[in-house]
């Protein structure tokens, strides 16, 4: 159950993975493609919200259609994935990961990211070793993580909610923490301002390093 039962799961995109740049090259993108205008970061902080077709209704007014939501989210992600294999791990994150193996925790991955795109990527970058499961979208929802987190950590035998934290950057994370009775830390680096993450109700942190020692203390 590793040391003490305390367990972390991380989220992936904005998190672990540092590919905000990514994210907002790859919208923008298909913005262009789609004739609308362009996001600055701040911006896109401001608005970004899960299920991703409401941040979708922010910009434009209303909910896109089915047809224009398909269009949007493969324009999107076709530009994405064409960026994601030059994002590197957010500063210092392979190292938390490592040392906190070694102290006997354990981690689990949960990601909205395609679950077939988010294991081989994981694995690039030499950290699948780490966690006792990844789990990525299973399917094609807009859904938010709370259904997929009980899944997960039903999955994850003997570890205790009680003992659990969640540490992402997207307020969806916090409520999927919440919803099945586990602790979040929210980190500043990725798809949020620290105003609306803050809004949350959650600790939040701008490193890491931090989202680990708060979690520490949470538990």
């Amino acid at each position: 159950m590793g040391k003490h039962g305390k367990h972390l799961v991380w989220d992936w995109n904005g998190t672990l993975l540092d590919d905000i740049d990514a994210v907002i090259g790859a919208t923008n993108a298909a913005f262009a493609e789609l004739g609308l205008e362009p996001l600055t970061l701040e911006r896109y902080r401001e608005l970004y919200t899960v299920p991703v077709p409401k941040f979708y209704e922010r910009l434009m007014g209303r909910l896109p259609t089915d047809a224009e939501w398909t269009r949007m989210d493969g324009v999107f992600h076709r530009h994405y994935w064409e960026r994601a294999e030059n994002c590197g791990l957010t500063a210092g994150a392979a190292e938390l990961l490592a040392a906190r193996q070694t102290s006997g925790f354990t981690q689990s991955l949960l990601s909205l990211a395609p679950h077939v795109d988010l294991v081989p990527l994981v694995r690039r970058h030499g950290i699948a070793e780490r966690f006792l499961r990844m789990d990525g979208r299973p399917d094609t929802s807009t859904d938010g993580k709370s259904g997929h987190m009980v899944r997960h950590l039903a999955a994850l035998e003997g570890i205790g909610v009680e003992r659990v934290v969640v540490i992402g950057d997207a307020a969806d994370d916090a409520l999927a923490a919440a919803h099945v009775g586990a602790k979040a830390v929210l980190y500043t680096g990725g798809s949020h301002s620290r105003a609306s993450l803050e809004r949350v109700g959650v600790p939040v942190v701008d490193s890491l390093a931090e989202a680990v020692a708060v979690a520490e203390e949470l538990v």
